[in-house]
């Protein structure tokens, strides 16, 4: 691996890995700037959406126009797209982080309220819709290392977390009590922390938390959307008591207040549960999984160093993950391969990695199905089942497969990068691991790569030697299980 394998280290946690063009820019920064350059991602042009269907980048595939704001196929791909190209790419990890934390499925959407609504409650980007709405993954994009508190706001007010979790309907006569419940078990503290009662509460809390219609039919009119709006009408206005403080002077009630000013009581909630010391907690364990290791348990001086920051920073995320990614526990080489990648992750790290010559992004959709994950689908409030719930025989027989088809769209690149890297097969396999960074190999595992490029015969190094070994080898290395590990 190129010099000590930190560089590519960060890149494979911060963001998807990294391009033979990119690797060695991050190299000439070191490791600290490289760091401060991804968590401060705001001094990079956002402008990789601009660059979907030029030549040099990966292809999307579309029936007529591309229209990702209305059409969730096309919203996949750009996804996809800025994955791979973003020169964001911790922006697009935390995004994905985000989407997982905040779970929120268009099946559901789409059942009330049609395909094109529920695409543009999710994927909407406010530039290029026609009403200027923005979908919740924008929504993500744009908070992704903000304060974790105005995060939290605006999930509670987003369209499609409304619908996904009924607070569309949260109203005095019937408080829905969902949102209010995952606000509490999933989003911030977690389970322990708060009681049933507290869900009821809660509940109350949020009622009027609505959503209305702007303009007319759907069907008929191409600028209607949904939208928030505090119903105070459908407010219950009685005082709320939970079983943690949710003031600073440690007061647990929410005193009874008029409709008109009934928004306050979900604002005072979510202040309360974004400054509970268990949410800090509850995060810095997230991302401990996330960014260091699903193998180790946290460290706990980790956990207390990160929640401090958190709670210090006034939830600052930006703050938060750059503690994260400057640990000494993230440098530690015992964490490295310590993850295990989600099939989004390793798709769009095959991609940078081997290449995308010719590949459109629309191949990959119904592979990292059979994988088990796909974008703007999990499978449930919880989001998806992480680490080694991932690796199915089938699941894992899809990822072999997709190896399969990506290296083959990519033979000849492969072959022509690697001419004159392989005067010995040892030499052809450093080169190789070095571009690919999987996990070590075990002393039969790399036995077995090096019998493959003798397989054939005596070794010469030739261009048509290369050209023939080269793809198969990378093939074998981006579907062995060394290489599902981040």
């Amino acid at each position: 691996m190129a010099g000590d394998g930190q560089i590519q280290h960060l890149l494979r946690r911060a963001g998807f890995g990294a391009s033979a063009a990119e690797l060695p820019g991050y190299e000439a920064m070191g490791f600290t700037a490289a760091v401060n350059h991804l968590v401060n991602y705001e001094n990079v042009p956002d402008t990789v959406d601009s660059l979907i269907g030029t030549p040099g980048y990966a292809g999307t595939t579309s029936r007529g126009a591309f229209q990702p704001n209305t059409n969730l196929t096309d919203a996949r791909q750009r996804w996809l797209f800025r994955m791979v190209h973003s020169p964001r790419p911790l922006q697009e990890k935390m995004t994905l982080f985000w989407h997982n934390h905040f779970a929120t499925a268009y099946g559901k959407i789409a059942g009330a309220y049609g395909a094109e609504q529920a695409t543009r409650m999710l994927a909407a980007k406010p530039t290029e819709d026609i009403s200027e709405l923005r979908g919740q993954i924008e929504l993500l994009r744009d908070g992704a290392l903000g304060s974790f508190r105005d995060l939290l706001f605006s999930v509670a007010m987003d369209p499609a977390m409304l619908v996904w979790l009924d607070g569309a309907s949260n109203t005095k006569a019937r408080p829905q009590e969902n949102f209010g419940r995952e606000l509490m078990e999933l989003f911030t503290m977690g389970v322990g922390f708060y009681t049933e009662t507290d869900v009821y509460a809660a509940a109350r809390a949020f009622t009027g938390w609505n959503l209305r219609r702007v303009g007319g039919s759907p069907r008929e009119d191409p600028t209607a959307y949904f939208a928030f709006s505090f119903n105070a009408g459908q407010h219950e206005t009685s005082a709320k008591e939970f079983s943690f403080p949710v003031y600073p002077d440690g007061g647990r009630v929410i005193p009874a207040r008029s409709a008109a000013d009934g928004m306050r009581d979900g604002i005072d909630l979510i202040n309360a549960c974004a400054r509970h010391p268990e949410t800090a907690r509850r995060l810095a364990r997230k991302l401990w999984g996330f960014f260091l290791s699903e193998v180790h348990p946290p460290d706990e001086g980790f956990v207390s160093t990160v929640a401090g920051v958190y709670l210090q920073s006034g939830y600052n995320m930006r703050e938060v993950v750059r503690t994260v990614l400057r640990s000494s526990s993230f440098s530690d080489p015992a964490y490295r391969h310590a993850r295990y990648s989600w099939p989004v992750e390793f798709v769009v790290r095959a991609i940078k990695e081997v290449g995308w010559a010719g590949f459109s992004l629309n191949s990959s959709l119904s592979p990292l199905v059979n994988m088990g994950q796909q974008l703007f689908e999990p499978p449930h409030v919880a989001g998806w089942t992480l680490g080694q719930g991932w690796f199915s025989t089938g699941a894992m027989l899809a990822r072999m497969n997709f190896a399969a088809t990506l290296t083959a769209s990519q033979r000849l690149a492969i072959a022509n990068a690697a001419a004159g890297k392989g005067p010995t097969p040892q030499a052809l396999l450093s080169y190789c691991l070095d571009r690919l960074s999987p996990a070590p190999y075990d002393a039969g595992a790399y036995g077995d790569l090096l019998g493959y490029l003798g397989a054939s015969g005596a070794w010469t190094g030739s261009n048509q030697q290369i050209t023939v070994k080269a793809p198969g080898l990378v093939h074998l290395i981006v579907g062995s299980p060394e290489y599902q590990l981040v």
